[in-house]
Protein backbone atom coordinates (compact mmCIF):
# COMPACT_ATOMS: atom_id res chain seq x y z
CA UNK A 1 0.00 0.00 0.00
CA UNK A 2 1.42 3.23 -1.42
CA UNK A 3 1.96 6.29 1.02
CA UNK A 4 -0.82 8.66 -0.30
CA UNK A 5 -0.62 12.22 -0.31
CA UNK A 6 -3.07 14.09 1.36
CA UNK A 7 -5.09 15.06 -1.49
CA UNK A 8 -5.71 11.46 -2.26
CA UNK A 9 -5.97 10.47 2.00
CA UNK A 10 -8.09 13.39 3.07
CA UNK A 11 -11.64 12.90 3.16
CA UNK A 12 -14.21 15.14 4.41
CA UNK A 13 -14.38 14.80 8.03
CA UNK A 14 -16.63 15.06 10.89
CA UNK A 15 -16.56 18.20 13.14
CA UNK A 16 -14.79 17.53 16.05
CA UNK A 17 -16.41 18.57 19.29
CA UNK A 18 -14.47 20.88 21.49
CA UNK A 19 -15.53 21.38 25.04
CA UNK A 20 -16.57 24.63 25.46
CA UNK A 21 -18.27 27.02 27.65
CA UNK A 22 -18.36 29.72 24.98
CA UNK A 23 -18.09 29.81 21.07
CA UNK A 24 -15.75 32.20 20.66
CA UNK A 25 -12.56 30.20 19.98
CA UNK A 26 -14.32 27.41 18.26
CA UNK A 27 -13.40 27.80 14.97
CA UNK A 28 -14.88 24.85 13.72
CA UNK A 29 -18.27 26.23 14.94
CA UNK A 30 -17.69 29.46 12.93
CA UNK A 31 -16.93 28.29 10.09
CA UNK A 32 -19.60 25.95 9.80
CA UNK A 33 -21.82 28.52 9.20
CA UNK A 34 -20.44 29.31 5.88
CA UNK A 35 -20.00 26.51 3.49
CA UNK A 36 -17.32 28.50 1.34
CA UNK A 37 -15.10 27.54 3.85
CA UNK A 38 -15.94 23.91 4.30
CA UNK A 39 -12.07 22.77 2.50
CA UNK A 40 -10.59 24.96 4.65
CA UNK A 41 -12.42 24.10 7.85
CA UNK A 42 -12.59 20.33 7.46
CA UNK A 43 -8.47 20.68 7.01
CA UNK A 44 -8.21 22.46 10.00
CA UNK A 45 -10.13 19.78 12.19
CA UNK A 46 -8.05 16.70 10.24
CA UNK A 47 -5.11 18.52 11.11
CA UNK A 48 -5.51 19.11 14.99
CA UNK A 49 -5.26 22.89 14.50
CA UNK A 50 -9.02 23.88 15.89
CA UNK A 51 -7.84 22.64 19.43
CA UNK A 52 -4.56 24.73 18.86
CA UNK A 53 -6.67 27.77 18.07
CA UNK A 54 -9.34 27.00 20.42
CA UNK A 55 -6.93 27.01 23.58
CA UNK A 56 -5.32 31.01 22.38
CA UNK A 57 -6.53 33.88 23.76
CA UNK A 58 -5.72 36.55 20.85
CA UNK A 59 -5.15 35.02 17.18
CA UNK A 60 -6.49 35.84 13.87
CA UNK A 61 -7.77 32.94 11.36
CA UNK A 62 -6.67 34.01 7.83
CA UNK A 63 -9.00 31.51 5.87
CA UNK A 64 -9.22 30.99 2.46
CA UNK A 65 -12.16 29.94 0.44
CA UNK A 66 -13.09 26.39 -1.54
CA UNK A 67 -11.58 27.64 -4.90
CA UNK A 68 -8.59 28.64 -3.32
CA UNK A 69 -8.10 25.35 -1.10
CA UNK A 70 -8.18 23.54 -4.38
CA UNK A 71 -6.13 25.21 -6.16
CA UNK A 72 -3.82 24.81 -3.01
CA UNK A 73 -4.78 20.92 -2.67
CA UNK A 74 -3.33 20.86 -6.66
CA UNK A 75 0.12 20.85 -5.45
CA UNK A 76 -0.48 16.94 -3.96
CA UNK A 77 0.96 17.91 -0.59
CA UNK A 78 1.21 15.49 2.13
CA UNK A 79 -0.72 15.87 5.46
CA UNK A 80 1.91 17.06 7.25
CA UNK A 81 2.65 19.55 4.46
CA UNK A 82 -0.48 20.80 4.55
CA UNK A 83 -0.68 21.44 8.31
CA UNK A 84 2.67 23.49 7.81
CA UNK A 85 0.69 25.32 5.43
CA UNK A 86 -2.04 26.26 7.20
CA UNK A 87 -0.41 26.90 10.42
CA UNK A 88 0.68 30.22 8.03
CA UNK A 89 -2.59 30.68 8.34
CA UNK A 90 -3.21 31.02 12.16
CA UNK A 91 -1.79 34.37 13.53
CA UNK A 92 -1.11 34.88 17.18
CA UNK A 93 -2.10 38.65 17.04
CA UNK A 94 -5.38 40.35 16.75
CA UNK A 95 -6.11 42.26 13.13
CA UNK A 96 -9.41 42.86 12.04
CA UNK A 97 -10.56 45.12 8.81
CA UNK A 98 -9.62 48.13 10.69
CA UNK A 99 -6.20 47.79 12.33
CA UNK A 100 -5.44 45.93 8.78
CA UNK A 101 -6.00 49.48 6.99
CA UNK A 102 -3.98 51.84 9.98
CA UNK A 103 -1.10 49.37 10.15
CA UNK A 104 2.02 51.45 11.66
CA UNK A 105 4.06 52.48 8.96
CA UNK A 106 2.26 50.31 6.53
CA UNK A 107 3.45 47.14 7.74
CA UNK A 108 3.41 44.41 10.49
CA UNK A 109 4.55 41.09 11.11
CA UNK A 110 2.93 38.45 13.45
CA UNK A 111 4.12 35.00 14.73
CA UNK A 112 1.99 32.23 13.80
CA UNK A 113 1.26 28.65 14.84
CA UNK A 114 3.62 27.37 12.62
CA UNK A 115 7.13 27.03 14.35
CA UNK A 116 9.48 29.61 14.96
CA UNK A 117 11.05 31.35 13.20
CA UNK A 118 8.22 31.20 10.35
CA UNK A 119 5.98 34.31 10.88
CA UNK A 120 3.62 36.46 8.62
CA UNK A 121 4.47 39.76 6.87
CA UNK A 122 1.82 42.26 6.77
CA UNK A 123 1.62 45.03 4.34
CA UNK A 124 -0.59 48.14 3.26
CA UNK A 125 -0.09 47.76 -0.54
CA UNK A 126 -1.51 50.74 -3.25
CA UNK A 127 -4.97 50.90 -3.62
CA UNK A 128 -6.26 50.23 0.10
CA UNK A 129 -5.46 46.49 -0.88
CA UNK A 130 -3.33 44.48 1.90
CA UNK A 131 -0.75 42.00 1.16
CA UNK A 132 0.30 38.92 3.28
CA UNK A 133 3.63 36.57 2.96
CA UNK A 134 5.50 34.39 4.92
CA UNK A 135 8.88 36.04 6.16
CA UNK A 136 11.52 36.97 3.27
CA UNK A 137 9.00 35.97 0.42
CA UNK A 138 7.00 38.13 -2.27
CA UNK A 139 3.07 38.89 -1.70
CA UNK A 140 1.30 35.88 -1.93
CA UNK A 141 -2.09 36.58 -0.95
CA UNK A 142 -3.99 39.71 -0.25
CA UNK A 143 -7.16 40.98 1.77
CA UNK A 144 -10.39 40.07 0.92
CA UNK A 145 -12.99 40.81 3.52
CA UNK A 146 -13.44 40.11 7.79
CA UNK A 147 -15.52 36.88 8.36
CA UNK A 148 -15.80 37.67 12.05
CA UNK A 149 -14.61 39.06 15.04
CA UNK A 150 -14.68 39.36 18.57
CA UNK A 151 -12.82 42.65 19.26
CA UNK A 152 -9.19 42.18 20.72
CA UNK A 153 -9.41 38.26 20.56
CA UNK A 154 -10.16 36.48 17.78
CA UNK A 155 -10.68 37.63 14.25
CA UNK A 156 -11.58 35.70 11.16
CA UNK A 157 -10.68 37.13 7.50
CA UNK A 158 -10.82 35.62 4.38
CA UNK A 159 -7.53 36.46 2.20
CA UNK A 160 -6.96 35.82 -1.50
CA UNK A 161 -4.93 32.39 -1.40
CA UNK A 162 -2.57 29.98 0.44
CA UNK A 163 0.39 31.34 2.28
CA UNK A 164 2.52 28.98 -0.10
CA UNK A 165 6.67 30.70 -0.92
CA UNK A 166 6.48 28.93 -4.30
CA UNK A 167 5.40 25.66 -5.65
CA UNK A 168 8.72 24.08 -5.29
CA UNK A 169 8.89 24.98 -1.54
CA UNK A 170 5.25 25.09 -0.37
CA UNK A 171 6.00 25.87 3.31
CA UNK A 172 8.23 26.08 6.12
CA UNK A 173 8.50 22.66 7.59
CA UNK A 174 9.36 21.66 10.98
CA UNK A 175 13.26 20.62 11.49
CA UNK A 176 13.33 16.65 10.17
CA UNK A 177 13.17 14.62 13.67
CA UNK A 178 16.11 13.61 14.92
CA UNK A 179 14.87 10.76 16.70
CA UNK A 180 14.65 7.44 14.74
CA UNK A 181 11.11 6.08 15.25
CA UNK A 182 11.40 2.11 15.61
CA UNK A 183 14.46 2.97 17.72
CA UNK A 184 12.81 5.02 20.36
CA UNK A 185 10.00 2.26 19.98
CA UNK A 186 12.10 -0.50 20.86
CA UNK A 187 13.66 1.65 23.98
CA UNK A 188 10.51 2.30 25.08
CA UNK A 189 8.35 -1.22 25.36
CA UNK A 190 7.33 -1.36 22.01
CA UNK A 191 9.99 -3.52 20.71
CA UNK A 192 7.72 -6.04 19.17
CA UNK A 193 5.72 -3.48 17.10
CA UNK A 194 9.00 -1.92 15.88
CA UNK A 195 10.25 -5.10 14.78
CA UNK A 196 6.84 -5.64 12.78
CA UNK A 197 7.52 -2.43 10.99
CA UNK A 198 10.95 -2.58 9.90
CA UNK A 199 10.21 -6.36 8.25
CA UNK A 200 7.67 -4.28 6.16
CA UNK A 201 9.49 -2.07 3.79
CA UNK A 202 6.64 -0.25 2.17
CA UNK A 203 4.82 0.18 5.79
CA UNK A 204 8.26 1.48 7.30
CA UNK A 205 8.81 4.05 4.34
CA UNK A 206 5.75 5.30 5.15
CA UNK A 207 6.56 6.43 8.60
CA UNK A 208 9.87 7.46 7.83
CA UNK A 209 8.30 9.77 4.65
CA UNK A 210 5.89 11.39 7.33
CA UNK A 211 8.60 12.16 9.75
CA UNK A 212 10.22 14.76 8.02
CA UNK A 213 7.03 16.96 7.86
CA UNK A 214 5.30 15.39 11.16
CA UNK A 215 4.18 11.48 12.51
CA UNK A 216 1.90 10.67 15.15
CA UNK A 217 2.57 7.03 16.19
CA UNK A 218 0.03 4.41 18.37
CA UNK A 219 2.49 1.88 19.41
CA UNK A 220 1.08 -1.17 20.85
CA UNK A 221 3.14 -2.10 23.99
CA UNK A 222 4.89 -5.65 24.12
CA UNK A 223 2.73 -7.84 26.13
CA UNK A 224 -0.40 -5.98 24.06
CA UNK A 225 1.76 -7.13 20.99
CA UNK A 226 2.84 -10.54 21.70
CA UNK A 227 -0.78 -11.99 22.29
CA UNK A 228 -1.41 -10.69 18.65
CA UNK A 229 1.07 -11.88 17.03
CA UNK A 230 -0.67 -15.33 16.38
CA UNK A 231 -3.59 -12.92 14.28
CA UNK A 232 -1.01 -10.92 12.67
CA UNK A 233 1.39 -13.98 10.95
CA UNK A 234 -1.33 -15.09 9.22
CA UNK A 235 -2.86 -11.82 7.72
CA UNK A 236 -1.60 -11.39 4.19
CA UNK A 237 1.29 -8.99 3.07
CA UNK A 238 -1.21 -6.42 2.04
CA UNK A 239 -3.16 -6.90 5.43
CA UNK A 240 0.07 -6.19 7.69
CA UNK A 241 0.85 -3.31 6.30
CA UNK A 242 -2.20 -1.91 6.17
CA UNK A 243 -2.56 -3.04 9.86
CA UNK A 244 0.72 -1.74 10.51
CA UNK A 245 0.15 1.84 8.75
CA UNK A 246 -3.26 2.34 10.54
CA UNK A 247 -0.96 3.18 13.79
CA UNK A 248 0.21 5.79 12.20
CA UNK A 249 -0.78 9.80 11.17
CA UNK A 250 0.59 11.63 8.75
CA UNK A 251 0.99 14.78 11.06
CA UNK A 252 2.03 15.58 14.43
CA UNK A 253 -0.05 15.57 17.17
CA UNK A 254 0.69 16.21 20.67
CA UNK A 255 -0.45 14.93 23.81
CA UNK A 256 -2.62 17.72 24.63
CA UNK A 257 -3.88 18.75 21.50
CA UNK A 258 -5.62 14.99 21.74
CA UNK A 259 -6.51 15.58 24.70
CA UNK A 260 -8.71 18.43 23.74
CA UNK A 261 -9.97 16.76 20.61
CA UNK A 262 -13.25 14.49 19.82
CA UNK A 263 -13.20 13.02 16.14
CA UNK A 264 -12.22 10.81 13.28
CA UNK A 265 -8.93 11.07 11.79
CA UNK A 266 -7.27 9.66 8.53
CA UNK A 267 -3.95 7.28 9.38
CA UNK A 268 -1.24 6.59 6.68
CA UNK A 269 -3.35 3.62 5.49
CA UNK A 270 -6.46 5.57 4.67
CA UNK A 271 -7.02 5.31 0.83
CA UNK A 272 -8.96 8.64 0.70
CA UNK A 273 -11.61 7.38 -2.48
CA UNK A 274 -12.19 4.88 -0.46
CA UNK A 275 -12.58 6.83 2.70
CA UNK A 276 -11.48 4.18 5.16
CA UNK A 277 -8.87 2.80 7.70
CA UNK A 278 -9.53 5.84 9.75
CA UNK A 279 -9.72 6.38 13.59
CA UNK A 280 -11.91 7.86 16.51
CA UNK A 281 -10.27 9.99 18.39
CA UNK A 282 -12.11 9.92 22.10
CA UNK A 283 -10.99 12.02 25.33
CA UNK A 284 -12.54 12.34 29.45
CA UNK A 285 -10.41 14.54 31.05
CA UNK A 286 -6.91 13.33 30.85
CA UNK A 287 -7.68 10.25 29.39
CA UNK A 288 -7.26 9.39 25.25
CA UNK A 289 -9.05 6.59 23.79
CA UNK A 290 -8.22 5.53 20.38
CA UNK A 291 -11.51 3.66 18.61
CA UNK A 292 -11.60 1.30 15.91
CA UNK A 293 -15.26 -0.47 15.06
CA UNK A 294 -13.30 -3.33 16.41
CA UNK A 295 -11.30 -2.97 19.81
CA UNK A 296 -11.02 0.85 22.00
CA UNK A 297 -7.50 1.19 23.35
CA UNK A 298 -6.34 3.60 25.72
CA UNK A 299 -2.91 5.54 25.58
CA UNK A 300 -0.84 4.42 28.66
CA UNK A 301 2.43 6.31 27.73
CA UNK A 302 4.27 8.81 26.18
CA UNK A 303 7.31 7.73 24.05
CA UNK A 304 7.81 10.87 22.56
CA UNK A 305 6.03 14.11 22.21
CA UNK A 306 8.22 16.86 20.46
CA UNK A 307 7.30 18.53 17.02
CA UNK A 308 7.49 17.04 14.22
CA UNK A 309 6.90 13.52 16.03
CA UNK A 310 4.80 11.80 18.58
CA UNK A 311 4.53 8.16 19.57
CA UNK A 312 2.36 7.27 21.81
CA UNK A 313 2.15 3.82 23.78
CA UNK A 314 -1.50 1.96 23.40
CA UNK A 315 -2.79 -0.97 25.77
CA UNK A 316 -4.28 -3.08 22.56
CA UNK A 317 -3.51 -3.46 18.81
CA UNK A 318 -5.61 -0.74 16.91
CA UNK A 319 -7.42 -3.62 14.39
CA UNK A 320 -9.01 -2.05 11.07
CA UNK A 321 -12.29 -3.75 10.24
CA UNK A 322 -11.39 -3.13 6.49
CA UNK A 323 -8.98 -6.02 7.00
CA UNK A 324 -10.95 -8.31 9.04
CA UNK A 325 -13.78 -8.37 6.53
CA UNK A 326 -11.58 -8.17 3.19
CA UNK A 327 -11.06 -12.22 2.76
CA UNK A 328 -7.72 -10.57 0.56
CA UNK A 329 -6.41 -9.30 3.67
CA UNK A 330 -7.61 -11.40 6.87
CA UNK A 331 -5.86 -13.94 8.79
CA UNK A 332 -6.05 -17.65 7.60
CA UNK A 333 -8.11 -20.03 10.05
CA UNK A 334 -4.91 -20.66 10.92
CA UNK A 335 -4.85 -18.08 13.18
CA UNK A 336 -7.30 -19.51 15.56
CA UNK A 337 -10.58 -18.93 17.26
CA UNK A 338 -11.07 -15.23 16.70
CA UNK A 339 -14.79 -14.38 16.34
CA UNK A 340 -15.43 -10.43 13.85
CA UNK A 341 -17.95 -7.54 15.01
CA UNK A 342 -21.80 -8.58 14.53
CA UNK A 343 -22.12 -7.13 11.32
CA UNK A 344 -25.10 -4.99 12.27
CA UNK A 345 -24.14 -4.21 16.26
CA UNK A 346 -24.15 -0.49 16.82
CA UNK A 347 -20.94 1.17 17.53
CA UNK A 348 -20.83 2.26 21.12
CA UNK A 349 -21.42 6.19 21.92
CA UNK A 350 -18.70 8.18 22.43
CA UNK A 351 -17.41 8.40 26.17
CA UNK A 352 -18.54 12.79 26.05
CA UNK A 353 -22.12 11.47 25.19
CA UNK A 354 -22.37 13.02 21.70
CA UNK A 355 -23.16 10.94 18.54
CA UNK A 356 -21.32 11.52 15.79
CA UNK A 357 -22.23 10.38 12.24
CA UNK A 358 -18.71 9.79 10.08
CA UNK A 359 -19.32 10.35 6.41
CA UNK A 360 -19.77 7.33 3.35
CA UNK A 361 -17.83 4.07 3.92
CA UNK A 362 -16.53 4.98 7.44
CA UNK A 363 -19.72 5.77 8.49
CA UNK A 364 -20.96 2.29 7.34
CA UNK A 365 -18.01 0.36 8.84
CA UNK A 366 -18.22 2.45 12.20
CA UNK A 367 -22.18 2.30 12.61
CA UNK A 368 -22.46 -1.63 11.63
CA UNK A 369 -19.84 -2.65 13.96
CA UNK A 370 -19.07 -3.55 17.44
CA UNK A 371 -16.56 -3.21 19.84
CA UNK A 372 -14.30 -6.34 20.13
CA UNK A 373 -12.33 -6.34 23.37
CA UNK A 374 -9.17 -8.30 23.73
Amino acid sequence: MELHHAAATLITLSLFLLPSTTTAHNITAILAKYPDFSTFNNYLTATLLSPEIYRRDTITVCAIDNAAMDRFLSNDLTLGAIKNVLSLHILLDYFDAEKLLLLPNGTAQSPTLSPPPASVQITNLNGGNVGFSPKAAPVAATFVKSVESVPYNLSVIQISAALLISAAAPAPAPAPSEANPTAAMSAHGCSVFAALLVSSAEAERAFEANNVTGLTVFCPVDDAMISFIPIFENLTDDGKQALLEYHGMGFYASLSGLRSTNGEVSTLATDGAAKQFRLNVVNDGDDVTIKTPMVTAKIVGTVLDKDPLAIFQLDKVLMPLEVFRSPALAPSPAAGDYSLPAPDAPAESPADGSHRKPNGAAARFISNGEEHHD
